[in-house]
């Protein structure tokens, strides 16, 4: 199945700027190319310049917007370098954003087919390419023009970024609202008893070196939130099919001392 007829049927936008009038800007500018606009917020509350949170976020929810949609994606620490801007047309999606890492994972999970590096305007801010490289391009995008007359066309693919877990181990790709530790590592394999006890340690990078952060914890192993009373540290797959580590009307987060970019260690009892 290949994208609509142009234009597009939804714009999402993903960004750091929080409760800022920053993403309301690009809104703006979006709507003033195309008045037919609908704009979507997909999240404005990824962490500051945490471009590996906005990757999770983008790859593990492009597929629940209908093919066509155009992702608008501004996590971006090298705004005003040299660091490209790009379009990229995949196989059902399209998306605007720095080539950063941030669009990667999702891309390569749909498959691209086309890139264009997009040119940035005489006079255009360096703090600012959300307003004056990523939304006049994807308004223009969106409202009918033709990949092409964005940028050049390129044939280098899309500067990787892959999320970390191997056996028991994996990264935390996010601290939810909720203070829940998202990780890309994948469940046990077989049945797990709920209430089992699973050993959690948490490792941070010190001085080009991983170490262990304090004492290891002991969670509960559930299907469900439900599944343990209040207060209670629990273990269980999360909506991305991924292991997340929980506190039951509380934060992870805080038990634990975690935040994004750390390391966790799962031991299954």
């Amino acid at each position: 199945m290949g994208v609509p007829p142009e234009p597009v049927p939804l714009v999402a936008l993903l960004t750091d700027f929080g409760l800022s009038e920053y993403a309301g800007v690009l809104k703006g500018v979006i709507a003033s190319l195309w008045e037919d606009a609908r704009i979507v917020d997909l999240c404005h509350t990824v962490r500051p310049q945490d471009v590996r949170e906005g990757a999770w976020i983008l790859r593990t929810t492009y597929r629940y917007f209908p093919p066509g949609t155009l992702f608008v994606a501004v996590v971006d620490p090298g705004v005003g370098t040299e660091r490209a801007a790009v379009a990229v047309e995949s196989r059902h999606y399209r998306w605007v954003g720095p080539d950063n890492g941030l669009l990667f994972p999702a891309v390569e999970d749909d498959g691209a087919l086309r890139i264009v590096n997009l040119s940035v305007p005489s006079g255009a801010s360096n703090t600012f390419h959300g307003r004056d490289v990523f939304a006049p391009a994807a308004g223009r995008w969106a409202a009918g023009e033709p990949l092409e007359s964005l940028g050049e066309a390129r044939r280098a693919p899309l500067v990787p970024l892959r999320f970390y877990w191997t056996g028991r181990r994996g990264e935390v790709v996010r601290v939810d609202a909720f203070g829940n530790l998202v990780t890309p590592a994948p469940p046990p394999p077989g049945e797990r008893r709920p209430g089992r006890p699973v050993t959690v340690a948490l490792l941070r990078r010190s001085e080009g070196r991983w170490r262990r952060v304090g004492s290891p914890v002991t969670a509960r192993w559930v299907r469900t939130y439900a599944d343990a009373p209040a207060g209670a540290l629990v273990v269980l797959v999360g909506s991305a099919g991924t292991l997340e580590v929980s506190q039951v009307a509380g934060s992870a987060a805080e038990v634990l001392g975690a935040r994004s970019g750390d390391r966790l260690i799962f031991r299954f009892s």
